[in-house]
């Protein structure tokens, strides 16, 4: 994608504001998942803020979409993380590589090297993964039969030990929604930790060349 055609522009325009609204739609989720005892105007309200926007995030994807100019079909396979998002705009937080870039084109400032980003991607976007995992997982297993998930605090370590592939199988899901949503996140878990061993791995060799190129002090 150009970074001057219509559709960049408006990304870079909307990403900080929408970045945001997640962060407020990821509370008010957490507000009615952990607040058993609120009260019905509340919950209500919650719930209207929550649809209000998830209407947001979908009417930028339209937007995006028009100004693409592409199929929607070929628009939807291209931008696979912003449709995912939309979908299920409790993980719109995980969208902070394109925030990054909006930030910079603001503010100006040079830019992190390429492992210092990926470190921090793969970092931020694992603790609101686990978050939201928890979130979910925690909404689905609260007194189902036979759950061995009781508190939230139960549901993160679940979250911890799923993430990091750890898996010491003390906590498991039991419903069907608890173990899809388990396997998204056994999936986002291989796929963060092979990005932040891969960079690591990377920049190790990078070191090692240069001080092999550089040879023996003295010469």
């Amino acid at each position: 994608m150009d970074d001057d055609s219509p559709e960049a522009r408006w990304g870079h325009r909307t990403e900080i504001p929408l970045f945001a609204a997640s962060l407020v739609f990821l509370t008010v989720y957490a507000i009615r998942v952990l607040a058993t005892g609120l009260a019905p105007f509340w919950r209500d309200l919650c719930a209207f803020v929550m649809l209000a926007l998830w209407a947001a995030f979908a009417v930028d994807y339209l937007i995006r979409w028009r100004l693409s100019g592409q199929r929607f079909l070929r628009f939807v396979t291209a931008h696979f993380l912003l449709t995912v998002v939309v979908v299920l705009p409790l993980l719109r937080p995980l969208r902070i590589v394109p925030l990054y870039d909006a930030i910079q084109r603001r503010q100006g400032e040079p830019r992190l090297s390429l492992y210092a980003r990926v470190s921090a991607y793969a970092s931020l976007s694992t603790l609101l993964l686990g978050f939201s995992g928890a979130l979910a997982v925690y909404q689905q297993e609260r007194g189902a039969p036979g759950a061995t998930m009781k508190t939230f605090g139960d549901a993160v370590w679940w979250a911890a030990s799923t993430l990091t592939t750890v898996g010491y199988g003390d906590i498991t899901p039991v419903t069907r929604l608890g173990r899809v949503i388990a396997t998204g996140m056994m999936a986002c878990g291989v796929g963060l930790l092979g990005a932040v061993t891969g960079s690591f791995s990377s920049w190790v060799m990078q070191t090692f060349t240069r001080e092999g190129e550089a040879g023996p002090p003295g010469k």
